[in-house]
């Protein structure tokens, strides 16, 4: 039988030219694997903010945030930083200064960041910008900070522990301001005063050691972007 030469050249062209293109497709499929590698092997890394640098200025090798939003949960959380401490230190031998700690104060437990002096001064209004809370001595509103009073023992969450105690350890609050605008504006509203003036007054009377936060949600996120663990006490 004849052959015909120019058909036979024109198969083995076409089956080279489709080994060509399994090589190059190949080749691509190989590749792609690397490239998604190559793009997700950059880390993702929190963006940093002057406004959170306080938290890398307390001494401390084991960092702690503790969230709270009530009067109780306030007051839990006072008792659990003093029995981080004192685990710490028994269990571990370690000081005070191992231990970088700080407590939220948002939502209704902001008023608490307040000092005596404003609770004196503006019982009913913070008290009921508090969720409503009562002195469990008096069932009136509390014209003291009750959880800088070591005299309530078990009438109170905290066992006894006060600010005072705590910061003596160490410990730093994290105040809200966007709620602490709010109870501004209850007292400015119960007293016919002015908001802002309330608010400057308030910011001015807090308890030692505490930072005005933009939001005391957000103080939440960036502790934790900056190494601390986290627990909520309610």
């Amino acid at each position: 039988m004849a052959t015909n030469p120019s058909g036979l050249q024109e198969r083995r062209s076409f089956l080279s030219r489709i080994a060509a293109g399994a090589a190059i497709a190949g080749t691509m499929f190989r590749s792609q694997p690397a490239a998604a590698q190559s793009t997700s092997a950059a880390p993702w890394r929190p963006a940093r903010h002057a406004q959170d640098d306080w938290l890398d200025q307390i001494p401390g090798s084991h960092r702690f945030i503790i969230d709270t939003t009530g009067a109780s949960g306030l007051g839990s959380a006072l008792l659990f930083a003093n029995n981080f401490f004192v685990a710490n230190q028994q269990g571990y031998g370690l000081g005070n200064a191992d231990a970088a700690v700080v407590i939220v104060l948002r939502h209704n437990s902001t008023g608490f960041a307040f000092s005596d002096a404003m609770w004196a001064k503006y019982s009913t209004a913070i008290g009921e910008a508090a969720g409503n809370f009562d002195d469990p001595k008096t069932k009136t509103k509390p014209t003291i900070n009750v959880y800088n009073s070591g005299s309530y023992l078990g009438a109170l969450p905290n066992g006894g522990v006060t600010f005072d105690a705590l910061i003596g350890r160490g410990v730093h609050f994290a105040v809200c301001q966007m709620a602490t605008r709010r109870f501004a504006g209850a007292i400015a509203a119960a007293h016919k005063l002015d908001a802002e003036a309330v608010y400057k007054e308030l910011t001015s009377n807090l308890v030692r050691n505490s930072h005005m936060v933009a939001a005391g949600i957000v103080a939440v996120n960036r502790a934790q972007e900056r190494g601390y663990a986290f627990a909520n006490a309610g």
